[in-house]
């Protein structure tokens, strides 16, 4: 067979058609890039295809490698080690060959195809060939067909990602309504926002160990921190008041379940559930509890959960009318009301759960970090080879803020897994919402603490860590936009940011337990 003749060309034309039909919200960029090098492999002038790269303009016009064949993933790529490392060729309409001196004095070949938007430049296809290839007029035709085969593609691929993430920005619009209404209650309480968030956060490692779907996590961590809405039909007199209440008082209190019940009428799952978990959190596995002694499994599993959360959550806090309860005497209690206040099943997974619950407390506690204080919690398993990994010589000294920044290293690996497992941008945007969240309630305590101990570099971290929340924000607002380039962007800014705070300047913080 002659492989140059028009005949053979028209072959691999025709398996240019088989992109056309590719489904990239399934596969990912990866596997088109893959399926589009082994077409290639049958034009052996080139050189068999091992390496090659997509890149996406962003928003300065910067190339930025959203898919890699035969290569790293960027975000593991060593620099020097990057055959493509020198690609900055200007964008042309047109298929471009070139040749790139390597370090060695040797020569590579590389292809470019250009990918474009209309008019508009959307990014380019590096390829690494052989130096000597010269291509012919028919070879030539051949690469434009597959350019615009790609470019039709990658087009496409862009905007099902685009709709997918403001799709999700609807639903996180609503979520955030409806959870931001469950936060009201806590202006008119002596309960701090800080407490919804633990009670959310314990709810969801007991529903987890209870072996919920993912479905019911995501609908327990919106819901559940309506828990309490009903409070704000609750007179200030009452709310505000810094004793015990008197019988008729809590009489008063108690109907807080039935206001949150009439808040939040719906035939919506979510309100639901809110209202599943803000009628009945007060109910009792016996029939003891209110508004309508519901008995056993009368009462939604989500209720049950967090029912038992809250009160763990409250007992361990301190308030004007009460001191914090003892890690031991709490347990000890909740076990004596298994089968009375709660569920069984719920206390035996609080029991499993216990050592994700007890950091959950430190990493959303109410109270000054003592840079003195030695923790005792229990063992918890982490990722020993994840992207990026906390060790021994990231340790400011400060047990606490170690826990801190270990779940910032988890929030950040969540986000490379997302990215990586191909899960699609919108769970990017819902991965990086959580780390923004924690960072910000992270920052806060670490300022807090600082300025408790007169620390003399205070105003250098506010910038930093303004900064970082500001980058943070930029993405999440990119995301809307270009949601390929965002997210290989925002962990290249992890990478290098995280550590490098860490190391660089959190480290000094080992000076308040000199």
């Amino acid at each position: 067979m002659i492989l140059q003749t028009d005949i053979y060309l028209l072959e691999l034309s025709s398996l240019v058609v088989e992109l056309t039909t590719f489904r990239g919200d399934k596969l990912g960029l990866d596997v088109l890039l893959e399926r589009m090098c082994l077409i290639l492999d049958n034009l052996p002038q080139l050189g068999k295809q091992r390496q090659a790269a997509i890149y996406m303009f962003n928003s300065c016009n910067h190339p930025v490698r959203v898919a890699q064949y035969g290569l790293k993933p960027s975000w593991l790529q060593i620099l020097d080690d990057d055959p493509l490392k020198n690609f900055g060729t200007p964008f042309s309409n047109e298929c471009v060959i070139e040749r790139i001196m390597l370090a060695d004095g040797n020569y590579q070949g590389l292809l470019v195809l250009p990918l474009h938007n209309g008019a508009d430049p959307l990014g380019q296809i590096a390829l690494v060939t052989s130096p000597e290839w010269v291509p012919t007029t028919s070879e030539v035709e051949f690469l434009a067909n597959l350019s615009r085969a790609m470019n039709g593609v990658i087009s496409r691929f862009l905007l099902d990602e685009i709709l997918r993430v403001r799709e999700y920005e609807l639903k996180e619009a609503r979520a955030d309504a409806i959870m931001r209404l469950g936060s009201a209650s806590e202006y008119r309480d002596n309960e701090t926002g800080l407490h919804i968030m633990r009670m959310t956060a314990i709810s969801v490692a007991i529903a987890k160990e209870m072996g919920l779907s993912h479905e019911d996590l995501e609908l327990l961590t919106i819901a559940a921190p309506m828990h309490d809405v009903g409070k704000i039909g609750i007179a200030d007199a009452i709310m505000l008041k810094p004793d015990r209440l008197t019988n008729e008082e809590f009489d008063v209190m108690k109907t807080h379940t039935e206001i949150g019940g009439k808040l939040l009428k719906g035939r919506d799952v979510l309100i639901a559930t809110a209202r599943d978990i803000a009628l009945c959190h007060h109910e009792n596995w016996d029939g003891t509890g209110y508004p309508a002694g519901l008995h056993g499994e009368e009462i939604s599993v989500f209720a049950r959960i967090c029912s038992l959360a809250d009160v763990f959550d409250a007992l361990m806090a301190e308030r004007p009318y009460k001191k914090a309860w003892p890690l031991r005497q709490t347990i000890d209690w909740i076990n004596s009301q298994s089968g009375l206040k709660f569920d069984p099943a719920v206390v035996a997974a609080f029991e499993n759960a216990l050592p994700d619950i007890l950091r959950i407390r430190e990493l959303y506690r109410d109270e000054i970090i003592d840079p003195l204080q030695v923790q005792n919690l229990p063992d918890l398993p982490y990722h020993e080879e994840r992207w990026i990994n906390w060790d021994e010589t990231l340790s400011v000294g400060i047990e606490t803020i170690d826990e801190h920044h270990r779940y910032l290293f988890d929030l950040t690996n969540d986000l490379i897994d997302v990215v990586a497992n191909n899960h699609g941008s919108h769970e990017v945007r819902r991965v990086l919402k959580a780390l923004s969240d924690y960072a910000e309630i992270h920052f806060k305590a670490e300022e807090m603490m600082m300025e408790q101990n007169q620390y003399d570099r205070l105003s250098l971290q506010r910038e930093m860590h303004e900064y970082f929340l500001k980058r943070l924000n930029e993405f999440y607002l990119q995301l809307h936009e270009n949601p390929l380039v965002a997210k290989y962007e925002l962990i290249g800014f992890l990478n290098n940011w995280l550590i490098a705070h860490i190391r660089d300047e959190d480290t000094m913080l080992a000076s308040l337990v000199w």
